[in-house]
């Protein structure tokens, strides 16, 4: 599965990316406007950077760049999902795409809900917990944590057929809507977890 990285210029877990990066994990890393910043304060020289820089304030220079207009109805992040399909990427993991501005946050997790249902496989890295993006029918599976907190949402106007084994608080065969509550804070016990969904799209929030 090829895999891309994309860094956006929200908060950047830089030893998450490191440690991913050192294991090849990333067959593409895409500098998303601001996020070059945090690249180059690692060391780490991207493949691409794309966006329209009026956040990063210039144009980065000996690496490939994809220059847009500010004037665009399109946000830089979703230009590069789009630029990251073309790359043929069929896994993305996103780190600066969470926090700051929660209307930027907002945006970032309806667009990752919208490549999920497309069949990408999206994961945004924040500085505590991945937050994993799964259309049905698909199962999410982690290994066992002694603690830490699990939250499952639905991005769909209903979510059915979802399932939570392995937590305090066990799901079976339940409804989630975008409307509720229901599904926040769960609790990890030790044991291998497993949370699946049948139909439409969830956001599982899972500690590093």
């Amino acid at each position: 599965m090829r895999t891309a990285a994309l860094v956006g210029a929200s908060d950047f877990n830089a030893d998450e990316f490191s440690c991913m990066d050192a294991q090849g994990m990333f067959d593409v890393v895409i500098a998303v406007d601001g996020g070059f910043a945090s690249l180059e304060a690692i060391g780490r020289v991207p493949d691409m950077a794309l966006g329209d820089f009026d956040s990063l304030g210039y144009i980065p220079k000996g690496i490939r760049v994809v220059r847009f207009s500010s004037d665009k109805d399109e946000s830089d992040m979703e230009l590069a999902l789009a630029r990251a399909k073309t790359e043929r990427a069929e896994a993305v993991f996103v780190f600066g795409a969470l926090g700051r501005r929660l209307d930027h946050t907002l945006a970032n997790l309806q667009l990752f809900a919208r490549m999920s249902e497309r069949g990408m496989r999206v994961t945004a890295i924040g500085d505590q917990e991945a937050v994993i993006f799964l259309t049905g029918p698909d199962i999410f599976e982690a290994p066992a944590q002694e603690s830490g907190t699990v939250s499952v949402f639905s991005l769909s106007d209903a979510s059915t057929g979802v399932f939570e084994r392995g937590l305090k608080w066990e799901l079976d065969d339940a409804t989630l809507t975008n409307r509720t509550s229901l599904g926040l804070s769960n609790e990890l016990i030790g044991e291998a977890v497993m949370i699946g969904v049948e139909t439409g799209t969830i956001a599982i929030f899972h500690p590093l």
